[in-house]
């Protein structure tokens, strides 16, 4: 028989599927590098929030294999409410078939209040009510199992990061976390868990895979990992363009088609698209190329030599770890630059990547930018708007830095308008415009612009993002082939702008 744990009550709450196929086939899950960079901030912040109200003692506690040890934990969470114990962390209830275990199990005067700890952060909770009912069903169940079991619940209260936090000094763990009473936003959900518990056991414990469609949930709150397989599920081929694939429509319309049996491109074609989104049926059901070369030539003349192609990589620390950082804020810790300053000259390759020391990284990063880029010159991004917005918090960190920074700021042109303001399509672009899709697109058999041939350490953004902060703690041979891996992809970033700006010119 298995047990009902919080997470398996809210996937099922999610829906009934994602709480089957969790428990019985795990493996069909996508899961990209940002979700797992996600997961890993979750326990950072777990670990540190069970120090917010002082002394506390955790119960974890771990069997041979590794798996938890629940019987070991109900006892040790009995054991230290009796002797009055304070706080404890990870403190483990079983009622039935359903099991809980509360991030932070605080004692007060008349019994004991629950604190969910989530690695989300807001600035204030003031109108974040949308935002916080998606926490409803986990803390409901953790009461429900509480009161089940014979504790007086007196408090029900959500704990997250505190996103107006900006760190000076010591970590303020006050200050770092915010914490709001959930008792009245899980009032109706509460209800709801006797017949939502007995339901999800009945559906967890069966063979049969339950048949939930396609829907709203699938997006909501959050990506689902099983959203490919559900598709291949329900007939989506994944040979052909599909309705999901249109560029730029929301998912609640592209249900309303994939409802009506119009699911492939040839049941959209006299559907009410946008004028790119006919472009994309039109070019992949005729297998042809739209190019507008009179779009494309007005984007390459406000281009000038000599032309910097650049591109940032950056890492999200969920605790602020610098001075002047925020939770979540954007560490810009590596950069790479091809230059070309004339027709007929060769490329230059200039490259910046922050000691792995575990010391802020951007001061340095920002002077040697402004060594390698100088003032006045067109410089070339993918999405201007991420290498744009990692300036303007350079400029505003670093004062003495900061004409020369927003001067750089100033002439950055983005390489992605003309697929953006759809000058050139090619079916093999999928509907989509990033980087990772043009590239194969415009030069599908060039090994060399291959990302998948990179070292498998880091292969897309979200490697990067991950892999950097972890250099610290690797042995010496290790260090230089985490880092020639880091290098080697943000190299590729912008070789691959250099050639996607060639392509651009050739077609023309």
């Amino acid at each position: 028989m298995k047990r009902l744990s919080k997470s398996r009550y809210t996937q099922f709450c999610k829906c009934q599927k994602n709480c089957w196929l969790n428990a019985y086939k795990p493996e069909v899950a996508v899961v990209d590098a940002s979700t797992e960079a996600r997961f890993e901030s979750g326990n950072e912040v777990g670990d540190l929030a069970m120090e917010l109200f002082g002394a506390f003692v955790e119960v974890t506690t771990k069997q041979a294999n590794g798996s938890l040890d629940l019987s070991a934990m109900v006892e040790k969470t009995m054991l230290e409410m009796s002797k009055g114990t304070e706080n404890i962390c990870e403190a483990s209830f079983v009622y039935e078939n359903n099991y809980c275990a509360v991030d932070i199990l605080r004692k007060t005067e008349k019994g004991w209040a629950i604190y969910e700890v989530k690695s989300t952060s807001f600035p204030e909770f003031e109108g974040q009510q949308t935002k916080l009912d998606k926490y409803a069903p986990d803390i409901a169940y953790q009461k429900w199992v509480l009161t089940q079991c014979g504790v007086n619940v007196t408090g029900t209260f959500l704990v997250c990061l505190n996103s107006d936090y900006v760190r000076l000094g010591e970590l303020d763990l006050q200050k770092l976390f915010t914490v709001v009473d959930m008792e009245s936003l899980i009032a109706d959900e509460y209800l709801k868990v006797p017949a939502q518990s007995d339901l999800a056991l009945k559906v967890l414990n069966t063979d049969h895979e339950p048949e939930d469609d396609l829907s709203e949930h699938c997006l909501k709150p959050y990506i689902c990992p099983f959203l490919d397989y559900c598709k291949r599920q329900h007939g989506i081929p994944v040979d052909k363009p599909t309705v999901f694939d249109l560029y730029r429509m929301n998912w609640a319309k592209k249900l309303e088609r994939y409802h009506a049996g119009r699911i492939l491109f040839k049941d959209v074609r006299e559907e009410g698209l946008s004028d790119k989104q006919q472009m994309q049926v039109e070019c992949t059901l005729n297998n042809t190329e739209h190019i507008d070369k009179d779009g494309i030539r007005e984007f390459l003349t406000g281009l000038s030599y000599p032309l910097y192609f650049l591109d940032f990589e950056t890492l999200q620390q969920p605790v602020p770890q610098y001075d002047g950082q925020k939770p979540y804020q954007q560490i810009t810790f590596q950069y790479s630059l091809h230059i070309k300053k004339d027709e007929n000259a060769p490329y230059e390759h200039k490259e910046f990547l922050a000691p792995s020391d575990g010391k802020d990284p951007r001061r340095s990063l920002a002077e040697q930018l402004c060594k390698d880029i100088p003032m006045n010159v067109c410089t070339l991004a993918y999405n201007k708007s991420f290498e744009c917005g990692r300036i303007k918090e350079l400029a505003e960190l670093y004062p003495d830095l900061s004409a020369h920074l927003l001067n750089i700021r100033e002439h950055i042109k983005d390489l992605l308008d003309p697929f953006r303001d759809g000058y050139y399509y090619v079916p093999a672009m999928h509907g989509s415009f990033s980087i990772k899709s043009v590239l194969p697109a415009l030069f599908p058999n060039e090994d060399s612009l291959n990302y998948h041939n990179l070292d498998e350490r880091c292969q897309n953004g979200g490697n990067a993002m991950t892999l950097f902060p972890r250099i610290q703690f690797m042995d010496p041979e290790e260090v230089a082939a985490s880092r020639e891996a880091l290098l080697r992809y943000c190299e590729l970033d912008t070789w691959a702008m250099v050639k996607v700006w060639e392509k651009l010119k050739e077609v023309v």
